[in-house]
């Protein structure tokens, strides 16, 4: 006899019932038990389309990371519009208003998770390292563009951005910063760059 409901696309609805999960209770509760129950079907079925759960996990980052392309290309058609400030602010909340930051976590909680990752991500966190390579391209458009000095060293702004936005959003128990919030804090990070 069938159990659950049908799955249109397994894949996609175990990974929204992994972020759901992430969202509501963190990574320490996410099991591979949590997951298929949030997503409504057997055990069995995320072990048909994945070798273990670490397989899983990995594949969501993956997944997660791969959507922040559509995010880098509309940061990168803002360069001259609007402000740099703006610009940024926008992007930072358009990438932790979502659930990078429970993903962040997960993958400092899970050891196993960060070896497999370290084959796509060699160096730094994982979404946190290519959300700074985003932040690096759109600050080196707006160089290029004449809207910050040619000494600005965005090389390190970039990562400085991610670092203080990760903070500002971290808490999972407070309600996210406002946009004046993270607006002051990008700001305040351009400095005169801005």
């Amino acid at each position: 006899m069938p159990t659950g409901v049908a799955l249109r696309d397994p894949r996609d609805q175990l990974f929204a019932a992994a972020e759901r999960l992430l969202l509501r209770t963190g990574p320490t509760a996410l099991t591979s038990r949590a997951v298929t129950a949030e997503a409504g079907c057997a055990k069995g079925v995320l072990h048909r389309y994945f070798t273990d759960f670490d397989d899983f996990l990995a594949e969501l980052v993956l997944d997660r990371i791969a959507r922040l392309d559509t995010g880098s290309a509309e940061l990168r058609a803002a360069a001259g519009t609007g402000t740099v400030a703006d610009n940024l602010a926008a992007a930072m909340i358009d990438l932790f208003e979502t659930v990078a930051v429970a993903i962040v976590g997960l993958v400092i909680f899970r050891d196993e998770l960060r070896i497999r990752l370290r084959r796509t991500t060699p160096v730094g966190v994982p979404l946190l390292t290519e959300a700074t390579a985003m932040i690096t391209e759109y600050l080196a458009a707006e160089r290029e563009l004449g809207r910050l000095p040619k000494d600005i060293d965005i090389d390190a702004l970039a990562p400085t951005v991610i670092g203080a936005a990760h903070l500002l959003f971290a808490d999972r128990q407070a309600e996210p910063p406002s946009q004046a919030a993270v607006r002051r804090m990008v700001r305040t990070v351009l400095g005169e760059a801005r």
